[in-house]
């Protein structure tokens, strides 16, 4: 099924057994690509031979923080993952964690993992924003 077929679904066919299936097979597909980019940037942070020279020292040190950050995203991107195809498993994919209100085709397109409805990741943000200003 493509995402063209999936949104002329008809609004009565919202997660059911066709379209649960679609977005299991596309987070499966974005775990098993974000697994095999983990394990190379791994591989790569195995690979550094250390210098003697204190300039390169630095460069390597700052690049394999770096590469630290981008596994440690990745990770939390591959935990969101994971829980997401926990809430298939459960009957709750697709509906707002919060408000028990579909999320939306198009939203869960964009972000898979998503468990909140716009309005409330909108809330959600307010309310961090309002917190960080205090």
């Amino acid at each position: 099924m493509t995402e063209q077929e999936l949104l002329r679904m008809p609004e009565a066919a919202y997660m059911d057994a066709t379209q649960l299936g679609f977005f299991r097979d596309l987070l499966l597909s974005q775990r098993t690509e974000l697994q095999a980019r983990i394990s190379s940037e791994f591989e790569l942070m195995q690979q550094f031979e250390p210098s003697s020279d204190p300039s390169d020292l630095g460069t390597v040190e700052e690049q394999r923080q770096w590469q630290l950050r981008l596994l440690e995203r990745e990770k939390k991107l591959l935990d969101k993952i994971d829980e997401a195809l926990e809430r298939i498993a459960r009957g709750e994919y697709g509906w707002c964690r919060d408000t028990g209100e579909p999320i939306g085709l198009k939203r869960l397109l964009l972000r898979p993992t998503a468990a909140l409805c716009i309005e409330a990741k909108e809330r959600q943000e307010r309310k961090e924003r309002h917190i960080r200003e205090d």
